[in-house]
């Protein structure tokens, strides 16, 4: 877009000064101090949740050599915060980058790009920052850097936009000086900018302007009055009024059809006769009705005390049921009010009880018990967690709101998958969770002989990784042979989720279980004795990356073995090698038999569900490999879980 014209209309409360012409296309950016910006880092604001490193990487390295690249996201859900650093190996290269990109698209939405200043001491200052409100619709980011590139070197420029991309309105201009934030004050300030006059002043922060308006409503002059009998004239109104001081404007609001509609308001000449009048006249009765008088408010003011006031309320209720609501689930069919209210009675005094419904009166399967002390509660969690219930072990706890519900669940999600990836780092797997479930890796741009582009993803602090193959199709000893990018090499198998991994026996790295690489084209004997070269082995299916041997059809009488990315072969778990086995390492092989169970309906989402079943416990977990059923009821919950978390 070009630059809106600057129009000096006659209409201006001030003399116009006339702005340079034309505005340059390609502004100028004066290159940062050596203390300034030491490393060339640039900041990358105003970015599309799914931008990921490597489409930055992209875009930044077309203009020089990249060092590090990293989008800031959220600790817990690891959403893209919009904004990310790109750092340069020198300055030159972050200037060309501040000129050449600034505002282009990206996902389609301009992004803005500044030096990044680490000092907060001096970003908090707000010396050269001016605002301009009142700006027409049409004007972008580029635009208004544009009209204002002619005062001063402009370190950042933007326009407030809604959830939508729309302007609201307003913006912000931060030049490198005072000096040229006051001379675009007085030439911009009062002028037409596409045939909208604005308003140009220096940047007040947010707490100055509380404390502004706070030092407003304790001067108050006008009053909001409610409550007026419809029969109340306007001279009777004003007349009560100006009892308790001089009043400079007083009205009753009336409808089209000059009839009162019950309200009004009231200005008086000082704050201390509007006080008065607020303590004399509230809850006098006028005509059969009390009148209520206050200070009159704005809308959003009003809006934003109800908002309060309601949340308080909230508040308030949650804390008086705090530690004496029970949320319980896995309830029968044909369990209603009374009989859980039977079922919880011995343990004390009840307040309420209810079973949740659909719209069609069935059981939902869970429902509140609330008690009358918190003691009572405890001891019916102590009691009735897992007793069974019919053919179902009853899950009770203590009942939480929804979204402090989702928030334990994702810390939990999150610190079980950086366990998981320690555990994998340890055993020199490349990753770790179900599914890549994991969270966001530092991405460093590959170098020659570097894994293809998209592959370069590191964990902080790591050094670069080494070529997993050498070039060529020539094989070392010890490596397995390279294949074309996008095909897995001989000797890989899927890992569930997607991810490589290296095939037992096939001249890989050792197992996580730490068992040394047995010999070519021999199994390991945990799920039976060792087969020999021309023995079943040799007919377990094989991806497309397998010779035509290894694809070869099982020979007569042996039992095909179940493909590992195939989940409809209905994986079941040894009772015996389970009970056996730690608690981590019970988890875990619970964890590969639900996941396989449920990928075979829902490969995408297979990972994310898989650790959400296993937040439950490990005798829950058998029973949900036990029951269909029970599985297709907790998969089922997950999905609404993970659809209600998409939607926010």
């Amino acid at each position: 877009m070009s630059a809106p014209a600057v129009d000096v209309s006659t209409e201006a409360p001030a003399p116009a000064v006339p702005m340079a012409a034309p505005v340059p296309a390609a502004p100028s950016f004066a290159a940062p101090s050596a203390a300034a910006s030491p490393s060339a880092s640039l900041y990358v604001g105003e970015l599309d949740p799914t931008v990921t490193e490597a489409m930055l990487f992209e875009i930044f390295n077309m203009i020089g050599p990249v060092a590090s690249i990293r989008v800031c996201r959220d600790a817990v859900t690891r959403r893209s915060l919009g904004y990310a650093y790109v750092n340069y190996l020198n300055a030159a290269d972050g200037e060309r980058a501040l000129e050449q990109l600034n505002y282009s698209l990206i996902k389609n939405r301009a992004c803005r790009i500044m030096w990044s200043q680490r000092d907060p001491a001096l970003r908090k200052t707000g010396q050269g920052n001016i605002f301009i409100k009142n700006l027409d619709d049409q004007i972008d980011n580029k635009a208004l850097h544009d009209t204002f590139a002619a005062f001063g070197n402009v370190l950042s420029c933007k326009v407030a936009t809604d959830d939508q991309g729309r302007s609201k309105g307003y913006g912000f201009v931060h030049y490198e000086t005072a000096e040229a934030a006051d001379n675009a004050i007085k030439s911009v300030n009062g002028m037409l900018l596409n045939d909208k006059k604005v308003y140009v002043g220096h940047h007040i922060s947010r707490k100055e302007r509380q404390s502004k308006i706070d030092e407003m409503k304790s001067q108050f002059t006008n009053l909001y009055v409610k409550n007026i009998a419809f029969d109340v004239g306007d001279e009777e109104f004003e007349q009560l009024f100006k009892e308790h001081g001089a009043v400079t404007s007083c009205v009753i609001q009336k409808d089209e059809e000059g009839r009162s509609k019950g309200f009004g308001f009231v200005n008086y000449e000082s704050h201390e006769e509007a006080q008065t009048a607020v303590d004399n006249l509230h809850d006098l009765d006028l005509h059969g009705q009390k009148l209520f008088v206050s200070r009159a408010q704005k809308k959003v003011e009003r809006e934003a005390e109800l908002r309060r006031s309601y949340e308080q309320a909230k508040m308030e209720k949650l804390s008086k049921y705090q530690g004496v609501n029970l949320y319980i689930k896995n309830l029968e069919d044909d369990v209603d009010d009374e009989k859980l209210r039977a079922e919880f009675e011995p343990f004390g005094t009840i307040t309420s009880c209810k079973v949740m419904r659909d719209e069609k009166g069935t059981s939902k399967g869970f429902g509140f018990v609330c008690y009358a002390s918190p003691d009572e509660a405890t001891k019916a969690v102590a009691e009735m967690n897992n007793k069974m219930n019919g053919s179902k072990p009853l899950y009770v706890s203590l009942a939480q709101r929804r979204d402090v519900r989702r928030q334990q669940l994702e810390s939990q999600i999150a610190q079980r998958n950086q366990i998981r990836m320690q555990q994998a780092a340890t055993a020199g797997m490349p990753g770790g969770g179900y599914g890549g479930y994991m969270n966001g890796p530092m991405y460093y741009p590959p170098g020659p002989g570097y894994p293809p582009q998209g592959r370069g993803m590191m964990q902080p602090g790591m050094m670069p990784p080494r070529p997993r193959y050498p070039p060529g199709n020539g094989q070392v000893a010890g490596m397995p042979m390279a294949a074309p990018y996008g095909q897995p090499p001989q000797g890989y198998m899927p890992y569930p989720g997607g991810r490589p991994g290296p095939r037992p026996g096939r001249g890989g790295s050792p197992p996580i279980g730490g068992n040394s690489p047995l010999p070519r084209g021999q199994a390991p004997a945990a799920n039976g004795p060792p087969r020999g070269p021309g023995g079943p082995a040799q007919a377990r299916p094989a991806g497309p990356g397998a010779p035509p041997a290894a694809r070869a059809a099982p020979p007569a009488g042996s039992a095909p073995r179940a493909n590992a990315g195939t989940p409809a072969a209905g994986p079941k778990i040894d009772t015996a090698t389970l009970l056996n086995a730690s608690p981590m390492e019970q988890k875990q092989m619970l964890g590969e038999v639900i996941y396989m169970r449920i990928a075979a309906t829902q490969p995408e989402l297979a990972g994310k569900i898989t650790g959400m079943l296993l937040e439950m416990d490990n005798t829950e977990l058998m029973h949900l490999l036990e029951t269909e059923d029970a599985m297709n009821l907790k998969v089922t919950e997950a999905l609404a879980v993970l659809r209600d978390y998409t939607k926010e």
